[in-house]
């Protein structure tokens, strides 16, 4: 046994975990400095809002405020249920969610694929460039592009489509055309910015990897399949988790901005009902039990989802 070291350590002064943090602290201040902004959008927007969820049991009114407001249990939540709305509005959500995750997710694995396998750099950056710039535009701008180009009036589309010798069709104002038009106005929108983090997870794969199975007479498809798509498995798990906890949440704006007397019916999410019985009615209890209702069922869905993968084998989000 080594008693020098042994009396070494003992030597060695208590660190208490706060005095640990504090050092921390000071050594690495300027990394804790630029995580500051991100830290302090989550408390002010995501944390500090989560103690306004006590009005979903209040019969509240602005000016009695919160302390003063009449308490009603789960009144609220027993007249969502019992909404005829309800059922056509979860189902509206459901329909869109699983769409966006059949049609929508798979699109930025298979085009960071597709630019992984490019090898002029440059060509490689001027496509990156040209698919993520749409990320940047508001849903106003996309929305408005849609409707000019959908447009019965002198719409590009329905212009080729007389061209061709077929009928203008109503995109606009056709519920069948809804929720095709949704998907593609979002693949238009995010697939390419979707492709950041797969396009990273595939750079910091192992080069040896594809030398030694080209050595092996593996083609490119052969080394996608075994070596690229097994290698950002956990990269997609985990994306994919965090997917199934916006299961409700399909996004307000731009279900709202597609809406019209037409397709509400098929169009009418939780997100717009909120807007509609909170905002414009002001209903304001009766809307935050709402909103309560949709972030339980997705926290719900993903400890449930990270549950599952870890009884796979597989790695979750926590």
């Amino acid at each position: 046994m080594n008693y020098a070291g042994a009396a070494q350590v003992k030597a060695l002064p208590h660190v208490s975990r706060k005095e640990g943090l504090a050092r921390s602290i000071v050594k690495n201040g300027a990394l804790y400095f630029m995580i500051l902004p991100g830290l302090l959008y989550f408390v002010i927007f995501k944390y500090l809002p989560m103690f306004g969820l006590v009005i979903a049991f209040q019969d509240y009114k602005p000016y009695q405020g919160i302390f003063g407001s009449e308490w009603v249990g789960f009144a609220h939540f027993e007249r969502l249920f019992s909404e005829p709305m309800f059922l056509t509005i979860l189902m509206n959500t459901l329909v869109l969610f699983f769409m966006n995750l059949v049609f929508f997710f798979p699109v930025p694995i298979l085009l960071a694929l597709m630019l992984n396998e490019v090898r002029q750099q440059a060509f490689k950056r001027i496509i990156q460039t040209m698919v993520y710039i749409p990320h940047f535009m508001s849903w106003v701008i996309i929305v408005s592009i849609s409707f000019v180009m959908l447009s019965m009036d002198r719409g590009l589309v329905n212009e080729s489509l007389v061209a061709a010798g077929f009928e203008k069709v109503n995109f606009l104002m056709n519920p069948d055309w809804f929720r095709p038009m949704y998907i593609f106005q979002i693949i238009w929108r995010e697939a390419g910015w979707g492709t950041i983090i797969y396009l990273a997870a595939m750079a910091s794969i192992d080069p040896q990897l594809y030398e030694a199975s080209r050595i092996d007479g593996a083609g490119r498809f052969r080394q996608i399949w075994h070596i690229t798509l097994p290698s950002i498995r956990s990269v997609i798990i985990i994306l994919l988790l965090l997917k199934i906890g916006d299961v409700l949440e399909v996004g307000f704006e731009h279900i709202f901005l597609l809406l019209n007397a037409m397709n509400r019916e098929v169009g009418e999410v939780f997100d717009t009902y909120v807007y509609l019985a909170g905002l414009q009615q002001g209903q304001f209890s009766y809307s935050a039990a709402v909103g309560f209702f949709k972030s339980f069922v997705g926290l719900a869905l993903v400890i449930g989802a990270n549950w599952l993968s870890k009884k796979f084998g597989e790695e979750g989000i926590y």
